[in-house]
C-alpha cells in the first residue's frame, strides 16, 4: 500500500488559527463581518486538508455555517479546524470557532462551519487522499454523520438521486 494512503488519525489534520477582530474586520454594529469569518474559516480548512492530503487543497464547498453569537470588535477568534472524514479525492472538514474576550479572558464557542476540500495533484487534477481515522467521541460522531451530510449535498447540487444515497452508503461503511 502506498504510505500516503495509509489511514491518518484526525490529529495530524489540526489547524489552529487566532485572529484579532479590527475595526476593517467589522461592520457598524461593531461585530465581525461574516465575510472576513468565511475568509479566516477557508484559510484554517485549507491548511487541515492541507495536513492531511500533504498536497493542494481546493475549496469545492462550504456546507454549513452558523452564526450562533455575535463576535465583537476586539475579541480575539480562535478556530480549530481538523479533518473530518475523506472521501476518495475530497475531504470534509470541520471547524469550531471560539471567541475570547480579551479583558476576562472567557472562552466561547460560537459558531461552526462544515466545508468539502478536493486534493489536487500534479497538473491540477483531484488526486486521492488517505482515510481518516477519528480520535476524540466528537470526532467519531462528525465522522459517522459525514457520509449522509454528503449525500445531502451532492442531492441538493443535483450530482446524485435520493435513492442513490443508500446505495452508496453500503459502499463506504
Amino acid at each position: 500500500m502506498d504510505p500516503l494512503m495509509q489511514a491518518k488519525p484526525t490529529t495530524d489534520s489540526y489547524a489552529e488559527t487566532t485572529n484579532l477582530v479590527l475595526p476593517n474586520d467589522a461592520n457598524t454594529m461593531g461585530n465581525l463581518f461574516g465575510g472576513q469569518l468565511l475568509k479566516w474559516l477557508d484559510m484554517s480548512c485549507a491548511i487541515s486538508a492541507g495536513r492531511h492530503s500533504q498536497c493542494v487543497s481546493v475549496t469545492a464547498a462550504v456546507n454549513n455555517v452558523s452564526f450562533d453569537v455575535p463576535i465583537k470588535l476586539g475579541d480575539l477568534v480562535t478556530i480549530k479546524a481538523h479533518v473530518s472524514r475523506t472521501f476518495n479525492t475530497s475531504m470534509e472538514v470541520w471547524a469550531d470557532v471560539w471567541i475570547e474576550d480579551q479583558a476576562t479572558g472567557k472562552r466561547t464557542k460560537c459558531n461552526s462551519a462544515i466545508y468539502t476540500f478536493v486534493a489536487m495533484g500534479n497538473g491540477g487534477k483531484p488526486t486521492p487522499v488517505p482515510p481518516v481515522v477519528p480520535v476524540t467521541e466528537e470526532e467519531q460522531l462528525r465522522y459517522a454523520g459525514a457520509l449522509r451530510r454528503r449525500q445531502l449535498r451532492l442531492i441538493l447540487a443535483g450530482k446524485m438521486k435520493p435513492g442513490e444515497a443508500t446505495e452508496l452508503k453500503a459502499l463506504f461503511m
